[in-house]
């Protein structure tokens, strides 16, 4: 009974060491007494018990590997430069990538090292960020070149951080702060010339109606005289148009005087003010328009016979 027992473990213990099961995107490494034997595929897989063993699984999965690296730009500027690289095993050269490479991601650092250290010194600083993209294009095509022979293919390669020298981050966020405060400066003296402009020609505009009003208004200041003293000297023919001028300058005075005593908060001041100066203030604006009418004649007889002499 016992014999039967341990025949029974033996047995089922063979048995288990007979059955492979493998997971899905993944490969194992079949030896026979210390020689390749087969790759056993994701599923049901058997084997020899005891001269077979498993040496080893491949993920066949896509893999992810970031390197940081230390490098100089043409402008002799120290940067760490990030790559990340993603790579899968190929299918069937699973042989090659289980035996060929003692430590894969080591030899894949080790390339991507070498390449962007001979990539970087190429450019200047701002040139590296601006062709990252040509960066990842050329480690990824060198690398590919290399780790195929090996069994793995380079999906991407990707730039994925550049940091430069502490004091040179610093001065290259001066630099762009000090072109955006001039780019705001230059915007803010555009609105404040287009808002100069704007007021200027609303204030020409403002004086210009203004002029033409007052104009308007002095048309009907004139018109209201001349009818004044037609009204006048049809009513009064005994009085002559200099007596009619003063009486009407005299009521315009005292309805002036009158406008500013009314307003509590005027402070104008008139020089003379007294009723008399009106008759001197009459006498002035006779003697112009008469030395104002010589003029004019003289100009013209000038113009008829330019030999003449003024007298």
């Amino acid at each position: 009974m016992t014999g039967t027992i341990v025949i029974v473990i033996i047995v089922v213990l063979v048995l288990f060491d007979t059955i492979i099961i493998v997971p899905e995107k993944t490969a194992k490494v079949i030896q026979r007494l210390g020689k390749f034997s087969a790759i056993a595929g994701a599923g049901l897989n058997f084997k020899l018990p005891i001269i077979d063993r498993v040496a080893g699984n491949i993920n066949l999965k896509i893999q992810q590997l970031d390197v940081d690296i230390e490098t100089k730009t043409l402008d002799n500027v120290f940067v760490d430069v990030r790559v990340s690289i993603q790579f899968v095993v190929i299918g069937d050269k699973i042989w090659e990538a289980f035996y060929a490479l003692e430590d894969p991601e080591a030899q894949i650092a080790s390339y991507v090292f070498d390449d962007v250290r001979a990539e970087v010194p190429k450019l200047e600083l701002d040139d590296v960020f601006s062709r990252k993209e040509d960066i990842a294009v050329a480690v990824r095509h060198n690398l590919s070149e290399a780790m195929e022979n090996y069994g793995y293919k380079i999906v991407k390669t990707l730039i994925t951080d550049i940091v430069p020298d502490t004091r040179v981050k610093d001065s290259m966020n001066k630099i762009n702060a000090a072109k955006r405060d001039k780019e705001a400066a230059r915007e803010e003296a555009e609105a404040e010339k287009i808002t100069i402009i704007k007021r200027a020609e609303a204030d020409a505009e403002s004086k210009r109606l203004q002029g033409e009003g007052i104009a308007q208004q002095r048309l009907e200041i004139i018109r209201g005289f001349k009818e004044s003293v037609e009204d006048f000297q049809k009513a009064l023919t005994s009085i002559d148009a200099q007596e009619i001028m003063q009486f009407v300058l005299m009521t315009q005075y005292f309805d002036t005087l009158n406008s500013i005593g009314a307003n509590t908060n005027s402070n104008t001041l008139m020089v003379p003010h007294s009723p008399a100066a009106m008759n001197d203030f009459y006498q002035q604006i006779i003697e112009g328009t008469i030395m104002a009418k010589k003029a004019e004649e003289g100009d013209m007889k000038r113009e008829v016979n330019p030999d003449a002499k003024d007298g």
